[in-house]
């Protein structure tokens, strides 16, 4: 009788294992297997002018530069992100698509003070602009700040480490 008990026990615990290892073996096989390919990994971000002149970096944690600009004034900044050897990370236009949520994403900005808006791809006159970029408009004096996000796939692939200081003068 005990052999039989431990007989059982020894099949049924092979059972087991092995449905197990098939359910999760052959799960949803429509599924991107690659997806952290897709994914950026970044370090930190800097945000330049039009001209090119860095304004803010950010990079594992450390700030450097500061946002300034008067009321009424526009900034429109490229924001640039940065590998885990402070390089820029080349952006790719398929690697975030806005329409699934996906993208720069920026938040947390006193609007009574400055106006933080994402923005959009557009397409003029044959010229398509590429990267990302944001606004910033000066409303009122004072001082705010404002988070920065890389959305994919409905979560952040980066987290500014520190709110974006903006004062408005």
């Amino acid at each position: 009788m005990r052999l039989l008990s431990n007989t059982l026990k020894s099949s049924l615990a092979f059972l087991l294992s092995f449905s197990l290892f098939f359910v999760t073996g052959c799960e949803d096989d429509d599924h991107n297997h690659d997806h952290d390919e897709d994914h950026t990994d970044a370090d930190g971000f800097i945000l330049e002018d039009a001209s090119g002149s860095e304004l803010y970096r950010e990079f594992e944690g450390a700030v450097t530069g500061s946002i300034t600009l008067g009321v009424n004034d526009t900034l429109e900044l490229s924001v640039h992100f940065l590998d885990h050897d402070g390089l820029e990370i080349e952006h790719e236009e398929e690697d975030h698509d806005e329409e699934d949520g996906d993208g720069l994403v920026v938040s947390g900005a006193d609007q009574s003070v400055a106006i933080v808006e994402v923005e959009s791809h557009d397409e003029e006159e044959g010229e398509e602009e590429h990267g990302n970029a944001i606004h910033i408009i000066g409303v009122g004096v004072g001082s705010t700040s404002f988070q920065v996000q890389l959305m994919h796939d409905g979560h952040a692939d980066y987290t500014s480490t520190n709110n974006v200081s903006v004062t408005v003068q």
